[in-house]
């Protein structure tokens, strides 16, 4: 018999060669219909092989990620199969899940391929899916892959840089793939699918090897999952930042500065700029301190904190100067700066913990078909802060870090998030830096202060940085769509390489700790993500422009003026727009910019000394004076940015 443990910790006994399956189907008949995968110990499974032996055995269903995981790869299968019917000559390469959705790679051999074939290659698709056909895993030689992939160059290359007994294949109806596993029970599962997109791409993302045509899909369990999909698809659209980014005059892009590299307009400077001031605001109250370090920095610099050997082949290349032997680097990190800074003069103990943040530019050379927007650029602004303390305050400062992670995503109306703890890979320790013992601690310190703060977290093994664990916050857009925006990672390596100290109270030196932080992660990103959560609409505390002036005509020009003058100098952003144009045609526009409150002034207000109020998407507010006006949107302002 074969003992398995459950995630409730619940233990039961099955025969020998039991199937994930059948143990679902043995714990409750909606678990049999909603597994998706399963997880044997730390191994995906298939659903209906048999369990290897004793375990703790998982299901994932369609909530959980590993779960959709499954079953995006098992449709990539059923798209190659589906393709496959209808142009017999292509040759598959690979076709992974992806964030959302799943792609296939494919060599179409010179067979044309485009958009007005996707509906083809849709209704063939669901064809294959209502056969209910199984997804098997069966182990093969590595003379029989092969053979059986002789005609096709990808899989040959795949399957030679594989060591002979790891080499499996799935099978489901009449078609087989070459694949590590991890599918559904069967094809029937799948209710809808739509081709989503194609694109070049190079095989193995190498310049110089074969362009092949990727073809992207999605798929759900529910036909009206997809409608939707497609619903919110067309939204996205609509508030895709590079749209609302030059609709809003906030930035712009010019192939002669060079690719990935923004250029921010007056609004998007003056919209950036009071983001960088609250941040500044609640960071002097949390007692951190400015600085400003270089935008290069000695190669030797990137060499001892680890990241040239890390990054330096995929970053920009040395900057050399005429001093023999002498190279700089674009700063790709903040942190190396920061540590020199702490390491500047002697540290006690009474001045930890030592809270350093800076706006600080950094620059990643980015491959040219990943950039996009402002979300994937070569050069941007980290809201960068490095905490030094000691090993005793390591929980009490990571815990106040929380808080103003928390507070910013108050203020700018992020409710839907979720923490991600990212720790070591829990075999593969190759790619990390560090003790086993300063690891241990720093992965501790994380997941005890996410408990005690109440977070709702999760954990991931092998996300974390080279140097050390971290924190990060993963946001839910309003239309659904996910974001990891802010982070924060507790190190014990930089301080050991950069050979930092402090004196302690028994006057003997000791290391500190380190802690990096970036709420917002950068303000490129940053700014990208709000622009879509909010369609454009941003908070009246930050919008570039809160209010605009129309007068009916150019007889109340001047005192649209004086309205303007005197809301400006209640530091309300006002401006007038005084074009030859009617008031309707003024409204119209100001709505299309997305400015908060329009005011209409006429006759009557000027008379009155009054104003006819409309706020943006909701219409008439009705009229009231200069004061009021300002006192309404002073309030509204004030309730939003509450004191950290």
């Amino acid at each position: 018999m074969i003992q398995i443990t459950l995630p409730d910790g619940a233990q039961r006994t099955y025969e020998p060669g039991t199937s994930a399956f059948q143990v679902a189907e043995s714990i409750s008949r909606g678990l049999s219909q909603n597994a998706l995968s399963a997880r044997w110990n730390d191994r995906t499974v298939e659903l209906h092989d048999p369990l290897p032996g004793d375990g703790s055995l998982r299901f994932f269903t369609w909530e959980d990620p590993e779960g959709k995981a499954a079953f995006w790869h098992s449709s990539a299968h059923v798209m190659a199969q589906a393709i496959t019917d209808l142009y017999p000559a292509v040759h598959l390469t690979i076709g992974p899940a992806i964030e959302r959705g799943f792609y296939y790679d494919i060599d179409f051999r010179g067979v044309h391929f485009g958009e007005a074939d996707w509906t083809q290659v849709e209704t063939r698709f669901l064809e294959r899916a209502r056969e209910k056909a199984s997804f098997h895993l069966r182990s093969v030689t590595k003379q029989q892959a092969l053979e059986t992939y002789a005609h096709n160059p990808f899989k040959t290359e795949l399957i030679e840089n594989l060591e002979d007994g790891t080499i499996t294949f799935c099978d489901h109806s009449d078609f087989t793939d070459l694949c590590r596993g991890g599918h559904i029970p069967n094809t029937g599962l799948i209710k809808a699918f739509k081709v989503t997109k194609m694109s070049g791409a190079y095989w193995r993302g190498v310049e110089t090897n074969p362009q092949l045509t990727r073809v992207y899909g999605i798929s759900f369990p529910k036909a009206s999952m997809l409608e939707e999909y497609l619903h919110l698809q067309e939204e996205a659209k609509k508030r895709d930042h590079r749209k609302l980014g030059k609709e809003l005059e906030l930035f712009t892009f010019s192939q002669r500065v060079g690719q990935g590299l923004p250029l921010w307009l007056p609004k998007g400077a003056a919209l950036r700029e009071r983001l960088e001031q609250f941040l500044k605001r609640a960071q002097k109250k949390a007692g951190y301190l400015p600085v400003i370090t270089p935008h290069i920095g000695h190669k030797e610099l990137y060499v001892c904190s680890g990241h040239y050997e890390k990054y330096g082949k995929d970053s920009f290349q040395s900057i050399r100067t005429p001093e023999e032997g002498e190279e700089y680097l674009l700063k790709p990190m903040n942190c190396p700066h920061h540590c020199e800074i702490f390491k500047s003069q002697p540290r006690s103990y009474r001045d930890l913990p030592l809270r350093l943040a800076e706006f600080g530019t950094v620059y990643r050379y980015e491959q040219s078909g990943e950039l996009h927007g402002l979300t994937r650029v070569r050069g941007f602004t980290q809201d960068d802060a490095h905490l030094f303390c000691t090993p005793d305050q390591l929980l009490e400062e990571f815990q106040k870090v929380i808080d103003l992670v928390l507070y910013i995503f108050k203020t700018l109306d992020f409710k839907d998030y979720k923490a991600q703890v990212s720790l070591r890979h829990q075999t593969d320790r190759s790619k990390y830096i560090g003790t086993e013992e300063n690891w241990e601690k720093a992965e501790r310190a994380i997941l005890q202060a996410a408990e005690e703060k109440g977070l709702p977290f999760v954990v991931e093994y092998g996300e974390a940085a080279f140097y050390g664990p971290k924190l990060d916050f993963m946001v839910n857009d309003a239309l659904g769509r996910q974001w990891q925006l802010g982070t924060i990672q507790v190190d014990y390596n930089l301080p050991e390489r950069f050979e930092l100290e402090y004196k302690g109270s028994d006057n003997e030196m000791h290391r500190p700790v380190m802690i990096h932080r970036a709420p917002f992660g950068s303000m490129e990103r940053f700014v990208a993500v709000l622009l879509e959560h909010c369609g454009g609409n941003f908070p009246l505390w930050l919008t570039p422009e809160q209010v605009v002036v129309l007068p009916v005509s150019e007889k109340y020009e001047a005192y649209a003026q004086q309205v303007a003058q005197e809301l400006e100098n209640a530091d309300i952003r006002a401006l007038v727009d005084d074009r030859n144009e009617k008031v309707g045609r003024k409204i119209r526009d100001a709505e299309v910019r997305k400015i908060p409150f329009m005011v209409v002034v006429g006759e009557t207000e000027q008379e009155a000394g009054s104003l006819a109020v409309r706020r943006h998407g909701q219409g008439d507010l009705g009229t009231m004076s200069v004061l009021d006006f300002s006192n309404l949107i002073k309030s509204e302002v004030e309730e939003r940015l509450a004191a950290f």
